[in-house]
């Protein structure tokens, strides 16, 4: 070979060399770089892991937060008569609530409008608006609505202590229910429509979107004394039947929702303000919304302990213990009376008695003087079955008609005569 052409061979593979060199430090430099971004990229990757777990944890404590704060804005007060919702991890309680109403034992004034006419409005009340008598599910009620007072009309002036109660059923109630409309419970000094100078009202709001906690407020000589908020939460009571239950010991109020009491004030009401109303404002009052119903009224004079007065006079004579229409069957606000009679015959366990009936002249006199008797046999029964009173201490009995204490010409001497006696033996 040429010398010439062994120079350019070496020449050729010396500057292959070269290039395969450049080229492979090119590579190497390349492949650095790319190492570099994938250990960039993974560090990027692992920190925004990190950092949206840091950022998941705040804003699900802010969740939280938010969440309990609202829970708390939508409560504004412990629920009566609520359910704990599905669900939850909360504990479950079982809250036991004693009632203390105690109805007053003699009947001042009655009304389940079973005489009135539908559509009519009753005759033993008087109104500045409008109501009607409407018959639901067999029963009569009367719809209250508008800026509307209600009074019922009493004979007699109220005494210092007396009970009233009343089953109210609402409809329609929903988030359009106005937190401006108002159940109110009025005592005021005149018997009329007239603006009272003294007077005390405990307010209940039917609202369920918000809650609305209700008032209560006192006005001595034209100026407010008291004026403050229920501050529970009933929403849950109002909304569909419930029963309501008010005792005035002279000063003291005290108002129960079913069970619930909801009021208890010392010194609400004033001197003189001793007619009782109902005043109703701000429902929608159409058909289907806002609608508001009672029946079932009654006011009774308080009297004396009976668990005393049984013992030292040796008997009793209560209207309090009540039945349905025609029935022998109690109506739930007749076994506070029955619980007191039981707590004497525990205490007394050699005391006997004898439950007599008594009925009014409604109906014929044979028939009466049977219902007389399951009524008292209804009452013991109670009592033996229901609080253990051994049967061999109660024997029972039934009048009927035939011993009256007052006329009969009357609603309210009717509702007198339909009475329960308890007797020592």
């Amino acid at each position: 070979m040429k010398p010439a052409k062994i120079i350019l061979i070496i020449g050729l593979l010396f500057s292959f060399t070269t290039a395969e060199a450049q080229f492979l430090k090119k590579l190497g430099k390349a492949a650095e770089r790319a190492a570099k971004k994938t250990v960039e990229r993974r560090t990027e990757r692992e920190t925004e892991k990190r950092t949206d777990a840091a950022l998941d944890s705040v804003l699900d404590n802010k969740k939280r937060k938010r969440k309990r704060r609202k829970n708390r804005k939508n409560k504004g007060g412990p629920i009566i008569g609520g359910e704990t919702d599905k669900g939850t991890t909360d504990p479950n309680y079982e809250i036991s609530r004693a009632s203390d109403f105690e109805p007053g034992a003699m009947s001042l004034f009655e009304d389940a409008f079973n005489k009135e006419n539908q559509g009519d409005f009753p005759a033993r009340w008087d109104t500045n608006g409008s109501g009607e008598i409407t018959v639901i599910n067999g029963e009569k009620w009367l719809r209250l609505g508008g800026n509307s007072k209600y009074i019922p009309m009493l004979k007699k002036s109220l005494p210092e202590n007396y009970t009233v109660e009343f089953d109210m059923l609402t409809q329609g109630l929903d988030h359009r229910t106005s937190s401006q409309a108002w159940i109110t419970l009025l005592l005021e000094d005149n018997s009329d429509f007239k603006r009272a100078k003294n007077w005390c009202m405990v307010e209940l709001s039917p609202c369920q979107f918000i809650h609305s906690p209700g008032t209560v407020e006192k006005v001595v000589n034209g100026k407010r004394e008291i004026r403050n908020n229920i501050g529970k939460d009933y929403r849950n009571l109002i909304n569909g039947k419930s029963h309501i239950a008010i005792a005035v010991n002279k000063t003291r109020i005290r108002v129960w929702m079913n069970d619930s009491k909801l009021v208890d004030i010392p010194r609400l009401v004033p001197a003189g303000a001793n007619v009782f109303k109902i005043h109703t404002r701000g429902l929608r009052d159409a058909a289907g919304v806002d609608e508001l119903y009672i029946s079932n009224f009654r006011i009774g004079a308080a009297g004396e302990d009976n668990r005393s007065k049984l013992i030292t006079e040796g008997r009793l004579s209560t209207n309090a213990i009540l039945f349905e229409s025609g029935s022998d069957q109690l109506k739930s606000s007749s076994y506070k009376i029955i619980r007191e009679i039981v707590e004497v015959l525990e205490r007394n366990p050699e005391v006997r008695i004898q439950i007599i009936g008594h009925t009014d002249t409604d109906g014929n006199t044979a028939s009466n003087l049977a219902l007389s008797r399951k009524r008292a046999q209804a009452v013991k029964k109670t009592m033996t079955v229901q609080y253990g009173i051994a049967s061999s201490r109660i024997t029972t009995d039934g009048m009927g008609e035939s011993q009256p204490i007052a006329k009969n010409s009357s609603p309210d001497g009717k509702a007198q005569n339909r009475r329960v006696e308890f007797i020592k033996l």
